[in-house]
């Protein structure tokens, strides 16, 4: 079953906030700081920035990072979905679908958590796919 989730683009603070939201909403937090992950040896300089985190409970999945576009943050690219698949062939073809007439920032791709794309649809929504290692 495929699943959407909000995910948050911070600049430096995602730690901070990430925490507040815990604090308010409750659930599960999981934190990957980039000096964990395979950017480590892209931006040294930022490892200790979150590279992913995730608060869960029953209701809810908020996602977001210290990650952001190369134009930096600004008001329209804060946020984007996060539409996680159950499987290669689904991220694929939703992939494939959602970049028609927009822009692909990166393809899928495999990480250590699985596989990661991000584009641009034609409407200018901001969109990660992806598929968890455990469903591949």
């Amino acid at each position: 079953m495929t699943k959407l989730n909000p995910y948050i683009r911070f600049n430096g603070n995602a730690q901070e906030a990430f925490t507040f939201y815990k604090s308010v909403l409750g659930g599960e937090l999981a934190v990957t700081r980039i000096g964990d992950s395979p950017m480590a040896q892209f931006m040294p300089e930022k490892k200790d920035n979150i590279f992913h985190a995730q608060l869960k409970n029953d209701m809810i999945i908020l996602l977001g990072s210290d990650l952001t576009p190369e134009e930096g943050l600004k008001k329209g690219n804060t946020m984007l979905l996060t539409l996680e698949c159950s499987n290669k062939e689904e991220a694929e073809k939703y992939f494939t679908q959602l970049s028609e007439g927009g822009k692909v920032g990166h393809p899928l791709s495999g990480m250590n958590f699985g596989l990661i794309g991000d584009l641009e649809d034609k409407f200018g929504v901001d969109w990660f796919v992806v598929v968890m290692k455990s469903n591949q």
